[in-house]
């Protein structure tokens, strides 16, 4: 429960309406309690003595006392939701912001589904909790002081003797507090796991329908959700056990009033209304006392939610803006890699080793090289995705590490093989990078790209809303697009995936067209995958196991017979064979055929 404390620094900001809460609790507490007291005057004096007039008043004042109550509990209920509305709405915004701020090594290892359960079901949780939970347990706490006090005042003997049954039950429920702060962080994970699986699930339905292992997720699905049903069970079993024993302790506290009180009333030490009073105040406590093991349970599963969402808010982005950084202007666009060695977070062997690479402003830098050599990981540390393990990457003579990042990742273009659109419509998803662009200047940059036709005969046009991902364009439309995006946020230097691998020719060369375009006096970084690419670099990086093994321009590679004429005549040159066929197509005319003839006769 210690993690409950933390919920001070949030509800801390709407201090006004907590005083103003727990004001509004004290009044009801101190009206509540005058009833039993209103109740044993009714039956010593009114009952016993036949004042009429008293009983009528006594009446009057439960009326009074019955609509002042209503009228505070109703101002409690409003403020108490208030407050814990105003805790979620803070609490979503900061995980969100916070998440924002989080450095790509994070996001590699975190689980989607298990941040979407932090944000929504947990924070649901402290929601619960800090209203009604909150309020609850401060009335508890208003009622028990100011009834036992009263119990004492009455009758010091009579209190002590039905207060016993109190100290079993405080135990118990201190000692459920205890476990079922550990038993709900399980379901809650147990609920992250799940929502992960039904979010991987659904991102990825093609490939379970196309390769028919719609059994098999079923199947995984209903592991994790009897994970979650264990979980639960494991708790409901746990407070099933401490609800009844409750009950019981309540029960037994209004038995002994009933036994020694009467015994009291027979020997003359008390009145018969001093004893009704008596247990009125214990039945006053009995209620609060039922709830408290609700209570105790939905601050065990707050508590819960509290270690979780502050797991994420306690985790410090690697990648951030050092406390002097600079504000970079326009670049010229020169990068440079001097003895730059790097790692991932929890790998022990390096993705890059031993880097050194200086670009010129407007420089093309084509890499290639097999899968796992290191090319995404080297194009990954100019915009600082992630930071070196050794050496240093500078932009304009800059490291990237003393730069304020928005400043530096503002002129930099990224287009990769594939390209993330969001379920908006076309015209904001180009604007993403520049959402202040006017309408022709992103009409501009779909006709640059190659974009402007095929968006011209959308239903919507620029204003089609396009499926989650933009799953609704085809792979070349959304490949398009992205290129549209960068292309509007005219950045100096520019990283891109060209791989074209699954689109049509026509759309290909369409792409490439556009990429070319694009590319135009920007130094740019390439992941080369067609030799048209490749034959137009400034400078060709050839990568195996994180370190560059060749460079040079497309004649001079070749000449020196090493791995990229192995590259070049396993994987390239029949695309030169391909591109020249098709080019020779283009330029020979037609044929012509003679005019097709049924074999009939015609004498």
């Amino acid at each position: 429960m210690k993690h409950l404390l933390r919920l001070r620094s949030l509800v801390s900001p709407y201090w006004k309406a907590v005083i103003l809460n727990l004001g509004a609790l004290s009044v009801m507490t101190a009206l509540s309690l005058l009833i039993p007291e209103i109740i044993q005057r009714v039956i010593d004096i009114g009952l016993l003595q036949n004042n009429y007039r008293l009983i009528l008043l006594s009446a009057g004042a439960i009326l009074v006392i019955g609509l002042l109550n209503a009228g505070l509990n109703y101002a409690n209920l409003w403020l108490s939701e208030w407050v814990a509305a105003r805790v979620g709405f803070d609490l979503r915004n900061r995980l969100y912001d916070h998440i924002q701020h989080l450095s790509f090594s994070y996001h590699d290892h975190a689980q989607t589904g298990q941040l979407i359960s932090r944000c929504i079901e947990d924070v649901r949780a402290i929601e619960r909790f800090t209203g009604l939970g909150v309020v609850q347990l401060a009335r508890l706490a208003l009622l028990m002081a100011g009834i036992i006090g009263l119990l004492v005042v009455k009758n010091p003997v009579l209190a002590g003797i039905t207060l016993l049954p109190m100290i079993p039950l405080i135990w118990i429920t201190t000692r459920f507090g205890q476990r079922v702060g550990e038993m709900f962080y399980a379901v809650d994970h147990a609920l992250g796991e799940l929502s992960a699986r039904l979010q991987e699930n659904i991102s990825g339905a093609q490939v379970v329908r196309a390769f028919a292992r719609e059994k098999y997720e079923i199947d995984r699905f209903g592991v994790q959700n009897r994970s979650l049903y264990e979980a639960r069970v494991t708790v409901i079993g746990e407070w099933s056990k401490v609800m009844p024993t409750t009950h019981f302790l309540v029960t037994l506290g209004t038995l002994l009033i009933l036994w020694f009180g009467g015994q009291m009333v027979i020997a003359g030490s008390m009145t018969i209304g001093a004893v009704v009073a008596f247990n009125s105040l214990l039945l006053m406590l009995a209620s609060p006392a039922q709830q408290l093991t609700w209570l105790v349970n939905g601050a065990g599963e707050a508590s819960a939610g509290v270690q979780r969402v502050f797991d994420v808010l306690d985790t410090q982005p690697e990648i951030a803006s050092p406390p002097d950084a600079v504000t970079l202007g326009p670049l010229r666009g020169e990068v440079e890699f001097r003895d730059v060695s790097f790692a991932y977070q929890g790998e022990h062997t390096h993705a890059l080793s031993e880097i050194n690479l200086r670009v010129a402003p407007d420089q093309v830098v084509a890499l290639i090289g097999p899968t796992g050599s290191g090319k995404s990981s080297l194009i990954g540390l100019i915009p600082r995705f992630y930071d070196v393990t050794d050496g240093s990457v500078l932009v304009d003579g800059v490291d990237v590490r003393q730069v304020e990042l928005t400043s530096l990742r503002k002129q930099i273009g990224i287009v990769l093989q594939t390209s993330l659109l969001f379920s908006d419509t076309i015209h904001n998803n180009i604007a993403y990078g520049n959402p202040h662009a006017s309408e022709e200047e992103i009409i501009r940059a779909a006709q640059l790209a190659q974009a402007d036709e095929f968006i011209r005969q959308l239903p919507e046009s620029y204003d089609t809303v396009i499926g989650e991902r933009g799953i609704t364009l085809s792979g070349g439309q959304r490949q398009r697009v992205a290129i549209a995006r960068a292309l509007l946020m005219d950045p100096r230097i520019l990283i891109l995936d060209d791989s074209t691998s699954s689109v049509d020719t026509r759309t290909e060369r369409l792409i490439q067209q556009a990429l070319q375009t694009l590319m135009e006096g920007r130094t740019t970084f390439v992941i080369a995958h067609r030799l048209s690419t490749v034959r137009r670099a400034d400078l060709i990086l050839v990568l195996d196991g994180g370190r560059i093994v060749e460079r040079g321009n497309h004649r001079q590679l070749l000449e020196q017979q090493g791995r990229y004429r192995e590259i070049y005549e396993l994987q390239l040159r029949d695309q030169e064979q391909l591109q020249e066929n098709l080019e020779r197509l283009e330029e020979s005319p037609s044929p012509t055929y003679p005019p097709r003839t049924s074999g009939i006769s015609q004498d």
